[in-house]
């Protein structure tokens, strides 16, 4: 189907959106603003954008510590996600979970465990209650290409297949599980030659293509919405920083990280949009005002925003009857 005009002006403010909060939440750890660390996506904003613009809010997505732009765009108020980061009072989880771990109930967004891929299962079981209840809401889930060497992660896709759940497992290849190579984790060169194994399409895409990430990611959500079951879509992509802020990723080479920064996902899908005419540089100025505002507010919103007090740490552990 084509991509309307709308589309992909919604599309080039969430890559910015995206990329934007990423830097500057990079600076506000490297400032003291917020504890712990900070885990950033940047170069991978594609792989986030693409399969989330124009989900449901009903629709359920399973993430980990370096989705926040899966969170943006899924919908989630960017106070919200800065209260979080920030381990504020005022945030979804008031102040509980380790920054990056972004969550929100009333979109669907699950809350990331510090396990990798027990968000995988999780969301599987989310798709298989749509089943049960006749729906055909989907579950996105998303993971590194490290999380494929996991149990759960085999457990998950195995159990959507059998069931033809209503599931698009995307597998962000970025080359690297923390400091160890994808060879030393992965024994195929494509990821989604796994799908095979439960029975269901697996597909490899350059993940730093907007069009590419946005089209193959509706084609298998529309496909999970008719009942045909799970997709795997593996997209090759990069991060340009360390694992996290405390990682200086010295075990990759500068070559390596030069080559990816030249395909970049942000101004690769500008340049077409220019070419298209779909927008001009005063509508990229304003797009980017917009966004700074927007992220101005948001911060502001958390610091504002108390912590919370020691004995708090005892409440919300057990659900109310």
């Amino acid at each position: 189907m084509p991509v309307s005009n709308d589309e992909l002006k919604g599309l080039y403010y969430y890559l910015n959106l995206v990329r934007i909060s990423d830097e500057r939440c990079r600076r506000l750890f490297k400032q003291g603003r917020f504890h712990g660390t900070y885990f950033s996506a940047v170069g991978q904003e594609a792989t986030v954008v693409g399969p989330c613009y124009g989900l449901r809010p009903e629709d359920t997505i399973g993430i980990q510590h370096r989705e926040m732009g899966a969170a943006i765009t899924k919908g989630m108020p960017l106070k919200y996600i800065l209260a979080e980061l920030f381990a504020r009072k005022d945030s979804p989880d008031r102040g509980k979970s380790h920054p990056c771990h972004y969550g929100w109930k009333p979109l669907g967004i699950i809350t990331p465990a510090s396990t990798i891929a027990a968000q995988t299962v999780i969301a599987t079981g989310c798709a298989l209650a749509y089943k049960i209840q006749k729906k055909d809401n989907v579950a996105v889930c998303f993971v590194g290409e490290g999380a494929t060497s996991n149990g759960v992660w085999h457990e998950a896709l195995n159990f959507a297949g059998i069931h033809r759940l209503n599931c698009v497992f995307v597998v962000q290849n970025n080359l690297w599980a923390e400091s160890v190579p994808a060879a030393l984790g992965v024994p195929v060169e494509d990821v989604s030659e796994r799908a095979k194994a439960y029975g269901f399409p697996g597909v490899t895409i350059d993940g730093n293509d907007l069009f590419a990430t946005y089209e193959t990611s509706q084609e298998a959500i529309r496909r999970a919405r008719k009942g045909d079951g799970p997709t795997l879509i593996e997209m090759k992509t990069y991060r340009w920083y360390g694992h996290s802020e405390i990682d200086p990723a010295n075990y990759r080479t500068q070559e390596e990280l030069e080559y990816w920064k030249k395909r970049d996902p942000v101004p690769r899908f500008e340049k077409i949009l220019m070419e298209r005419g779909v927008i001009d540089e005063s509508y990229k100025l304003a797009t980017i005002q917009r966004i700074e505002r927007e992220l101005e507010e948001a911060i502001e919103f958390a610091e504002k925003s108390p912590h919370p007090e020691p004995h708090e740490i005892l409440e919300d552990v057990y659900a109310p009857l």
